[in-house]
């Protein structure tokens, strides 16, 4: 299982606020639902999926600017493509809550060990 960060950037567009590409590209996203899972941010998109499927997705989601006139389309991605072990969005996230948890817990017996 592979983990892409997408971020879309349509060029020459009326305004600068691209929010409606955004909301498309979404919608195409959901056509893969029982495919990959997704995450909008405020800057990307993170998609978690087998690496042939995320590359399908990709390009669906690339032509969405040209699909409504746009003559130039940038997409920048990066791939989290993890063999050793299985990878998800979420077992990222909680292996770092994982040693946060552990850090405060450090903190907390070094200022008790500071306050004797």
């Amino acid at each position: 299982m592979a983990i892409v960060d997408v971020t879309v950037i349509p060029i020459g567009t009326e305004s600068p606020s691209v929010s409606k590409y955004v909301a498309e590209i979404q919608e195409v996203l959901k056509s893969y639902d029982d495919k990959i899972k997704y995450q909008l941010t405020p800057m990307s998109t993170l998609i978690e999926g087998e690496l042939p499927i995320l590359f399908e997705v990709i390009q669906a989601i690339h032509e969405v600017p040209f699909k409504h006139g746009l003559k130039r389309v940038a997409t920048n991605i990066r791939i989290d493509d993890r063999r050793d072990k299985p990878s998800t969005m979420e077992g990222k996230l909680e292996a770092v809550k994982a040693h946060l948890r552990e850090v405060s817990k450090e903190l907390t017996e070094n200022e008790t060990d500071d306050s004797k």
